[in-house]
């Protein structure tokens, strides 16, 4: 109904430039709110629903969020969400059952939407060509044949997930020879038929319900028989790429205060003007000028670039702090000096024990892939690099544990202060402190862990997914999870921090250095700690990027 009124007599007031943020109305150019629905309650699809209908007018805009798992949905429909964002809980609860809904039910929310985003996972792939490198799109093939299979409709098509270069062109092709062609809805008189219901009662809003859903009943569009009207027209979907640029921990406020926010479309009519609609869709929170529309295969290798950029600085600080180690220079003070030339910044030089996460490997890797793949050995070769230097860095440091506890571990207790990859989250894909507390239950340690937000259950499937079999149950039974670093801390050995959450340095130390077997030693992996402060009491203490006298 959107597309092929302004597809095929492109409307006035689409083209109007806004006089200020939000001045736009879908209302008015449709008759009834525009319908968005999310194909993928993960991380990205789930935040970046929440926002968009926390900013968008209520009357304005219904965002629908799909998903098959079932208990995502039902945790996304509770009080305990599936992720961990600071502010986002209470974005949700504003608006779940008003203009935000979670649902399992896939065809209903495609079939009536307006604008689909696709959302869903692309881990790399773990086996078959490519493996280990190039990124697994069969949740992207498997919706788009779900958007062919459901639609009677023109829809834009918006790849939210980080994709190789040219997936649109195989969205297209999927979509292109699944799509309806002879069951293609009257939209005129379903129009009619629509605006003249009261769509107050279109939708269960149950407001101080925490399960509101959609009702069985509620379809934005109905049939009434017309299934098979105006056969010679055809469902046109058109594709753009709108990349997320989401830091876990800062997401929300991301998505709030943008640096940019990219659209990628094709240069031809219908593809500049499903820029322009999108463009409107988040003019109601975000300045005209951070919105940038640009061709479809650069939004898509924009997301990869921006990402491996940013590894790339991290390995670069990284393998810096271990020269630093060698020569007696400080690499905090480094960092600070070179962050303040205008030309490189201070963001993303802070030395650590490596980057984790679920982007910046995962997306290094697909260019190393998409490189080799169109035979360009030397420019994969680069940025194998940073993805070497990553795991350099960890053995490094693990390498330093195990030579400063007098070259053995075994029988001793490491206390692991953060399992997630960073603050602020608790995702631990790729997390530095899986691969530290691996080496040292290899070595016969006994692991106490403490991290303020990851559950006992996430950290068993992180050890399972990443050891074998027959060590899985003998490294299980070596790991306790505390309820605080004091617990976590007494009568260990070593103290390890993985993650740099805020707690961590303000903790009472010297109480802790009180209740530790002595030597008591700290290996700091994220320069958060009081250095000289814990040396005077006592500790042997260790870092990255400098020598500690």
């Amino acid at each position: 109904m959107l597309l092929e009124s302004l597809f095929n007599n492109e409307n006035e007031c689409i083209n109007k430039t806004n006089d200020k943020i939000g001045h736009f109305s879908f209302k008015k150019l449709l008759n009834r709110p525009l319908n968005i629905c999310y194909i993928g309650a993960g991380y990205v699809g789930g935040t970046s629903s929440s926002v968009m209908a926390y900013k968008c007018p209520e009357k304005e805009v219904i965002v629908t969020v799909c998903d098959v798992d079932s208990r995502k949905i039902d945790s996304w429909n509770s009080d305990n969400l599936p992720i961990y964002e600071p502010g986002l809980e209470e974005i949700v609860r504003d608006r779940r059952g008003k203009n935000l809904f979670f649902t399992n039910d896939l065809d209903k929310s495609i079939y009536s939407a307006d604008i689909i985003f696709i959302s869903v996972g692309t881990p790399t792939k773990k086996r078959g060509i490519g493996a280990n490198q190039a990124a697994e799109l069969s949740y992207i093939e498997s919706a788009a044949r779900k958007i062919a299979s459901v639609s009677r409709n023109s829809k834009i098509i918006i790849e939210k997930s980080t994709v190789p270069c040219k997936t649109a062109e195989h969205i297209r092709s999927i979509l292109e020879a699944n799509k309806m062609k002879n069951n293609y809805l009257d939209d005129g008189k379903l129009l009619k038929e629509y605006v003249e219901k009261d769509y107050s009662n279109k939708l269960s809003m149950s407001r101080s319900s925490s399960n509101a859903t959609l009702n069985e009943n509620d379809s934005v569009f109905e049939d009434n028989g017309n299934s098979n009207k105006n056969n010679d027209k055809s469902i046109h979907f058109e594709i753009l790429s709108n990349p997320e640029f989401l830091a876990e921990g800062t997401a929300v406020n991301d998505i709030l205060n943008p640096d940019r926010i990219l659209i990628g479309g094709l240069p031809t009519k219908k593809g500049l003007i499903a820029q322009k609609i999108l463009c409107k869709l988040y003019s109601y929170w975000i300045p005209e000028e951070k919105i940038i529309k640009m061709g479809l295969w650069s939004a898509e290798l924009s997301k990869l670039t921006a990402n491996a950029l940013l590894a790339q600085r991290i390995s670069s600080i990284n393998s810096l702090s271990s020269l630093c180690e060698e020569v007696g220079a400080d690499i905090q003070e480094i960092s600070y000096a070179c962050g303040l030339d205008s030309r490189i910044g201070p963001k993303f030089l802070n030395a650590s024990i490596g980057f984790g996460g679920s982007c910046f490997q995962k997306d290094v890797l697909n260019l190393i892939y998409l490189s080799n793949y169109f035979n360009l050995p030397e420019v994969a070769d680069y940025w194998k690099q940073v993805i070497i230097m990553n795991e350099y860095r960890k053995s490094r440091f693990i390498k330093n544990i195990f030579n400063k506890l007098f070259h053995t571990i075994n029988g001793k207790v490491i206390s692991i202060f953060g399992f997630s990859f960073k603050k602020n989250t608790k995702d631990t894909r790729e997390s530095p402190a899986i691969a530290v507390v691996l080496s040292l239950l290899r070595e016969g340690a006994i692991i106490n862990i403490y991290d303020p937000k990851v559950p006992l259950v996430q950290i068993k499937n992180d050890i399972k997914e990443n050891s074998d079999k027959e060590e899985y149950n003998e490294f299980i039974s070596k790991i306790t999870v505390c309820n605080s670093c004091y617990e976590a801390s007494y009568g260990a050995n070593a103290i390890v921090v993985c993650t740099e959450w805020d707690e961590f340095v303000s903790l009472d130390y010297k109480r802790i250095y009180n209740q530790m077997i002595k030597p008591a030693f700290v290996f700091d992996g994220r320069l958060i700690l009081n250095h000289k402060v814990l040396k005077n009491i006592g500790f042997h203490v260790e870092t990255i990027g400098k020598k500690l006298s």
